[in-house]
């Protein structure tokens, strides 16, 4: 775990993952943690960089300085704005479930742009009412959250799951008894000012919606509603599922995050992949400040081949997920290695963006020496030297 100072306070997060693959930012519910993503992280960092955090006053987060006044959606979404200028990253994927998807409203709403695709789940456009948020906000303060989480925590998963594992209602009640009280009370009072309805048309980001049949916080007919206002974008609804699928079922969350992060490939005989799509893998594989510098050495002689190679080798060949990026970095190194081509050094460089561990990179070189000839290996080897690989 890390931390950022955002506006003069302490913010929690882990950045994990490979710098070269795309970021996805990942927002946890009212009274949780960070650490309801822990499950589905292994699905994801083998194609994703993965950046979560903990809410004001949650986790190991700061809580909400006493003269901060008001939360708003706007400085929720700020701070998830300044942890992805951290990370590096001018675009990124949003997932977030409940008070999380308030988050994700609020991107799609004012900063769209930044977006690569939004998933909410168990949230809406409009939460629960405003007496309930406010009388909430007033008994946490009266009484505490301890007090409080036997009422609550229960609600966050099924029945059934509840039944299966006991010990999760008592876990996650321990943890929400740690929650910083004022904290907690005024994110329950930004609920019960949010509404998002007439906000959330022509943004043109992917979104995707995924509720839960049994969550009583957030019903299926308000994921129904949540849908029509985003221009009807695509909800699913998990039966016998409550509140945090992420917890109650990783694995089944994971499933949908892998198909719903990944952009619709084209198939045989359909148009390619846009330039646009070429450009933000290629920003991302090789860093913006060599895409910049490439771009602008380009003269009216290479434009049409920069823009090709954009097209085809970024956008078709190293945006298919089929492989990992640090499955092609390792393909095209040995090729590139094999061949003797001067782009072999750029790739050195990039293999270490993308995660390549000294034993990794050694293995490819010595495929390269048995099948492509000792002298290829060796140039590259002392090519690798040279831009800081061994120790």
């Amino acid at each position: 775990m890390a931390f950022l100072t955002i506006d003069g306070r302490s913010v929690a997060y882990r950045l994990l993952g490979a710098e070269a693959n795309p970021l996805v930012l990942l927002a946890h519910p009212l009274g949780m943690t960070q650490a309801v993503w822990d499950d589905i992280l292994p699905t994801l960092l083998p194609r994703y960089r993965v950046l979560t955090w903990d809410l004001p006053g949650h986790g190991a987060s700061q809580a909400w300085p006493e003269s901060g006044g008001e939360i708003t959606p706007a400085a929720l979404a700020d701070e998830a704005l300044a942890l992805a200028e951290h990370a590096g990253a001018s675009r990124f994927h949003f997932v977030g479930t409940s008070i999380g998807g308030v988050v994700g409203q609020q991107l799609l709403a004012e900063h769209a742009e930044r977006l690569l695709s939004a998933t909410l789940t168990n949230t809406g456009a409009v939460i629960g009412t405003s007496e309930l948020w406010t009388t909430r906000a007033g008994r946490v303060r009266d009484e505490g959250l301890a007090a409080i989480s036997g009422e609550i925590v229960p609600r966050w998963f099924s029945a059934k799951r509840l039944k299966a594992e006991p010990a999760l209602e008592s876990g996650w009640r321990t943890q929400m008894a740690r929650t910083d009280s004022e904290s907690y009370a005024r994110l329950c009072e930004m609920l019960g000012r949010t509404d998002f309805r007439s906000k959330l048309k022509g943004h043109g980001v992917e979104v995707h919606l995924l509720g839960g049949s049994d969550d009583v916080a957030t019903p299926p007919e308000t994921l129904q509603t949540l849908a029509a206002e985003c221009g009807g974008a695509p909800l699913e609804i998990l039966e016998g599922f409550a509140h945090v699928p992420s917890v109650e079922d990783p694995e089944a969350m994971a499933k949908r995050l892998r198909l719903w992060l990944t952009k619709d490939r084209p198939q045989v005989g359909e148009q390619g992949v846009s330039y646009d799509e070429g450009l933000e893998t290629r920003k991302q594989v090789l860093g913006e400040d060599h895409v910049a510098r490439a771009g602008a050495g380009a003269t009216s002689l290479d434009a049409p081949f920069q823009q090709m190679i954009t097209r085809l080798a970024w956008g078709e060949l190293w945006g298919n997920d089929d492989l990992t990026r640090r499955e092609r970095s390792m393909i095209t190194t040995g090729i590139l290695a094999a061949l003797g081509r001067e782009e072999l050094e750029l790739h050195l460089k990039t293999a270490k963006r993308i995660g390549l561990s000294e034993a990794e990179l050694r293995q490819v070189l010595m495929h390269v020496a048995i099948y492509g000839g000792v002298p290829a290996a060796n140039h590259a080897f002392a090519m690798a030297k040279k831009l800081g690989w061994g120790e």
